[in-house]
């Protein structure tokens, strides 16, 4: 005999397997939500119905966009410059770039990174459409802006070994030591990026 009833059970299930949602999380949310008003659990079933069915992909850039709309408005705006194009490995990555306020160019979202290990090649990502992108002439400025792992790193390295004999300017964000960061307490890895993409002071 169950001690849970289904409807309860199968949200708990749901929930788990949500990225960085751990079966205690998952049973916390949903008992939230038995107990909350209906109008809540509403809001959020028509929120989650409304996320699939009126969204859509840039079939520019690949970030997300209203459903209907070919390209999205970061591509479509004639105020960002079509003269540097940021790589970067999830639309996520976008949002946090942009709420930085500094970078005025396009983007190019992969939709993941190459992992030979779990059978992702660059067939499986969005870089082939990159390439096509890029034969247009307009671009001067290819930024790349993976994570800086084992599998964001070899991206990198494809990627600027595709597109450096296009002529085209390939660079990648710089990494090191965090603002308000202590060298005594930062890991070699981080230290050894310090060091690597020191830069002239001016």
């Amino acid at each position: 005999m169950r001690s849970i009833p289904d409807p309860v059970q199968n949200l708990i299930d749901a929930f788990s397997r949500l990225p960085g949602i751990g079966p205690k999380s998952a049973s916390r949310l949903a008992f939230f939500l038995l107990k909350s008003p209906e109008a809540l659990t509403l809001e959020l079933a028509e929120a989650l119905e409304a996320l699939k069915s009126e969204t859509s992909q840039c079939q520019q850039c690949f970030n997300i966009t209203l459903a209907g709309e070919d390209i999205c408005e970061i591509c479509a705006s004639s105020e960002r410059s079509d003269e540097t194009i940021c790589v970067v490995e999830e639309p996520l990555d976008v949002l946090a770039i942009e709420r930085t306020g500094v970078y005025q160019g396009k983007y190019h979202v992969l939709m993941g990174v190459l992992s030979p290990i779990e059978g992702i090649g660059p067939d499986q990502i969005k870089i082939f459409q990159l390439l096509e992108r890029l034969k247009n002439g307009h671009t001067k400025e290819l930024i790349i802006a993976t994570n800086p792992s084992m599998e964001g790193d070899a991206t990198a390295l494809y990627l600027q070994q595709r597109v450096a004999p296009m002529g085209i300017k390939v660079t990648r964000l710089a990494r090191g030591l965090p603002v308000g960061g202590d060298i005594e307490y930062a890991d070699q890895n981080t230290l050894q990026r310090a060091l690597a993409y020191r830069q002239t002071m001016e």
